[in-house]
């Protein structure tokens, strides 16, 4: 029983921690060996800018004006939005525009991948770059997103995305905000050191001659396109400099349905990527994609129930050093607890910013696991309200 608790810590610590030490140290000495190349931000390549929208009647007139605002040479650059399925009133506002973007639509909904396999199929342009419409993106993005394909190896670039904080947000919004910085590091601390294993897709790129189609039930179609290239031996660049801004979710139901979705995309993700847990003929992509991403699906949530069922028994028979952990432990699930209540005010408690949202997204994960074996989540979702 103690072995199984040790070994089940050490995974835990090691999905949230350790392997942000160990990928760290790894691509600092790659650094001393073998420096960045910075490529120049001259344009060499041509661009189709696609933006699939679902009902973003709130945001569209701002999209838009954020869209056609872009830094770019205008010959290297199409724009192309596609609202299939939408029947608000953003269909009446992106009418205003069509003299200077390309408007696709169809009253037929499939879903976000669906829409983005047709806009492919119309693209004209070297890359593709895709965002959501529910963001703002930095006038020279398309600059900063389409330096790297100057490598021949680069098959796909990654903005960042940024959560816009405000001070009257609640406390799952700051460790939203708190998470994404995290997240943001991380990944590239993964880019520079590999490969990206996962981008996201509120400002994703592709490299035309390499994408494929996704299946049309994606969940996660930014997952599965970017592993996809990474596991075709192309490398998966992540940029910064070029980053994607919106709100954090409106509150913490909001939040609730976007985290479980993505534990249930996360799911039917992996049984599609199998191979991708075969070492041969990448190891350096299986160990980051099981560190970085499976684990978290995975080991991480159960073993966080698994931590504390032991712990109880362990306490009793073996007082220390079991004690003092299980201890440890309920203290943080009620510093999370007490972080929920304040939510649920409308109120802000800064101690329990990480206890609250580490809780959270793990309990959202166990969710997104039985609805995934339920096949309970559809590709076609409604998009969570931001705030």
């Amino acid at each position: 029983m103690k072995t199984l608790f040790f070994i089940t810590l050490f995974l835990v610590f090691y999905t949230y921690i350790g392997y942000a030490i160990l990928i760290t140290i790894l691509n600092g000495i790659k650094k001393m060996l073998r420096p960045l190349k910075i490529y120049s931000k001259d344009p060499e390549h041509s661009i189709t800018l696609i933006v699939p929208c679902y009902n973003e009647g709130d945001f569209m007139e701002e999209k838009l004006k954020n869209t056609l605002q872009l830094k770019y040479p205008k010959e290297l650059l199409e724009i192309i939005f596609i609202t299939d399925g939408t029947d608000d009133h953003s269909l009446d506002i992106v009418k205003n525009y069509t003299d200077q973007l390309i408007w696709m639509h169809s009253d037929e909904r499939k879903g976000k991948a669906a829409a983005m396999n047709r806009a492919v199929d119309h693209a004209k342009h070297d890359i593709l770059v895709f965002c959501d419409a529910n963001t703002y993106i930095n006038k020279d993005a398309l600059y900063e997103i389409s330096a790297p394909y100057k490598n021949p190896k680069v098959g796909a670039v990654s903005g960042e995305k940024r959560i816009i904080q405000k001070d009257k947000d609640h406390t799952s919004s700051a460790g939203e905000g708190l998470y994404w910085k995290y997240e943001s590091w991380l990944k590239r601390m993964d880019s520079e050191f590999s490969t990206l294993v996962g981008a996201a897709g509120e400002l994703m790129s592709y490299r035309k001659a390499y994408y494929n189609h996704i299946p049309e039930d994606s969940i996660l179609d930014d997952f599965m396109a970017s592993m996809d290239m990474a596991m075709k031996g192309y490398k998966v660049v992540y940029t910064p400099k070029a980053y994607a801004m919106e709100t954090a979710s409106a509150n913490i139901a909001e939040e609730w349905k976007r985290k479980v979705r993505i534990a249930a995309g996360g799911w039917q993700s992996m049984t599609r990527l199998w191979k991708a847990l075969i070492p041969i003929p990448n190891p350096i992509l299986t160990f980051m994609y099981l560190s970085h991403r499976a684990f978290r699906w995975s080991v991480a949530p159960i073993g966080l129930v698994l931590l504390l069922l032991l712990n109880l028994p362990l306490a009793i028979i073996q007082p220390a050093p079991f004690v003092y952990l299980l201890i440890g432990q309920i203290l943080f699930y009620l510093i999370a607890a007490y972080g929920y209540a304040q939510d649920k005010k409308g109120k802000k408690s800064k101690v329990a910013y990480i206890p609250y949202y580490f809780t959270f997204m793990n309990v959202a994960v166990l969710a997104g696991i039985i609805r995934f074996f339920k096949g309970q989540q559809k590709a076609t979702w409604e998009r969570a309200k931001r705030a």
